[in-house]
């Protein structure tokens, strides 16, 4: 996707919601404080293109790339520094951002959680930025200090719903809110196991759809439902595209509220990949699976 574009989308967005909040003001003549250099569009674009740029650290990408060779671009261009004081600025116009780009519910989506860390193991006891946020979790990858990142998304790659909880968070706890807009069936793996989950899923419209443990009974599944579960790699594979394409997980932060800037700023950039981990089903064929089901 181009600059232009990117940058065109953002700026639409953040007017339709300026005017909005115009609305809402009340008239005043007092004044609000300086305006700033860059506008919030140019600091949501430069964001979300680090994310596609390919570089692992937005520092170098600001300073040898925005600032050599995109000045004609952003002419107001300001110090790194000054850049990274602007940020948190952009923390709730990205929020409602990635709410416009999320994907149709389509009554086949997948469920995970990823790990998010905030700091190398040996040096928890040291670490104070997330002091009081950040806890220390475990997965299959083994213990980790941080955040955990739990995603939803349909068969065809498109982000449904996301939630971030400390690192110590049953990945249990979240799913009933994060599954309030869905409908059919919701895959995940055995870390969802759970009777009284399942229940207040059923009770939303939400079937949920787990393997077994070796020590459980076994249960007789339907083939296609057996199908879509071998299936369930797929979010793993967009979990790995967030952390290795999009730069959502480093330990580099240095305040919390720049930590869901680059979150939120990575999570917007997957939504504009023009090819994103599918099924590749076809609408005659999604529209069969409810009777198949």
């Amino acid at each position: 996707m181009s600059l232009l574009k990117l940058f065109c989308d953002v700026d639409d967005f953040c007017q339709q919601v300026t005017q909005q909040n115009k609305a809402r003001l009340l008239e005043t003549s007092s004044k609000r404080g300086r305006k700033a250099t860059l506008s919030a569009s140019e600091i949501m674009t430069i964001l979300i293109h680090f994310h596609q740029s390919g570089y692992r650290s937005f520092k170098r990408y600001y300073q040898h790339h925005v600032c050599q060779h995109l000045r004609s671009e952003f002419p107001a261009l300001v110090s790194y520094n000054r850049f990274v004081e602007l940020m948190p600025q952009a923390l709730l116009p990205l929020c409602l951002y990635l709410h416009t780009r999320m994907g149709q519910v389509t009554g086949i989506s997948f469920i995970d959680a990823t790990s998010l860390p905030v700091c190398h193991n040996k040096r928890i006891n040291r670490h104070k930025v997330f002091a009081g946020l950040a806890a220390r979790g475990k997965t299959s990858m083994g213990w980790f200090y941080g955040f955990k990142l739990h995603l939803i998304i349909n068969e065809r790659g498109e982000l449904l719903a996301f939630y971030i909880t400390a690192g110590n968070v049953d990945a249990r706890k979240p799913v009933p809110r994060l599954a309030e807009r869905l409908f059919g069936k919701l895959f995940g793996d055995k870390g969802y196991i759970s009777q009284a989950l399942f229940d207040e899923l059923i009770d939303q419209d939400v079937q949920l759809v787990t393997a077994v443990c070796k020590n459980m009974k076994n249960r007789l599944l339907p083939l296609l439902d057996k199908i879509l579960l071998r299936k369930r790699a797929l979010i793993e594979t967009v979990n790995d595209q967030l952390k290795n394409i999009s730069q959502v997980s480093h330990t580099r932060h240095r305040s919390p509220d720049n930590f869901l800037v680059n979150l939120l700023s990575g999570l917007i950039a997957y939504t504009y990949q023009p090819k994103k981990p599918s099924l590749n089903l076809q609408q005659d064929e999604l529209e069969a699976l409810p009777a198949l089901i």
